[in-house]
């Protein structure tokens, strides 16, 4: 039988996108699947972010999915999530690998800035890289791309 040494369980980086870590913040369908990946891997991001999560609460309220107590609940978690996770910052190189994944695939731009982000993340290497998603279309460009692509 193993024994435990006392040292942390290093969980392995994986690319996020926004849709994947609303559902960390706001109860849906798709949580227990984020939960278990979360459980499994540390959060990577786009440097908008923490903006896209924002509107998708915002816009949750205005749909009346969520009540102002909810809401506060909501950003507090995207808050605490947002303190965990490593950011990949924008670039004039990472702008323009967007704009040639919009050529490539039918993406939306928000979600090229997501893919070049999760490639430069990875040094353009994204073999054995995990990409997290709840958007189909963006899964398939990833897994295109050569990620490993993870649903939730």
């Amino acid at each position: 039988m193993a024994e435990r040494t006392g040292k942390p369980v290093a969980r392995l980086s994986a690319f996020w996108d926004t849709s994947a870590l609303v559902p960390l913040c706001v109860r849906q369908g798709t949580t227990p699947q984020a939960i278990t990946l979360y459980k499994s891997y540390e959060v990577v991001v786009w440097w908008a972010t923490s903006v896209e999560i924002a509107s998708a609460l915002a816009r949750l309220v205005r749909m009346k999915q969520l009540d102002p107590g909810e809401w506060i609940q909501a950003r507090g978690l995207a808050a605490a999530l947002a303190d965990a996770w490593s950011v990949v910052q924008p670039s004039d190189a990472l702008r323009a690998q967007a704009a040639l994944l919009v050529n490539h695939y039918d993406l939306r731009a928000a979600d090229a800035l997501q893919l070049a982000a999760a490639l430069e993340w990875c040094g353009n290497t994204p073999q054995g890289r995990v990409f997290v998603t709840a958007d189909q279309t963006l899964l398939q460009a990833a897994i295109l791309s050569g990620f490993e692509g993870s649903p939730i």
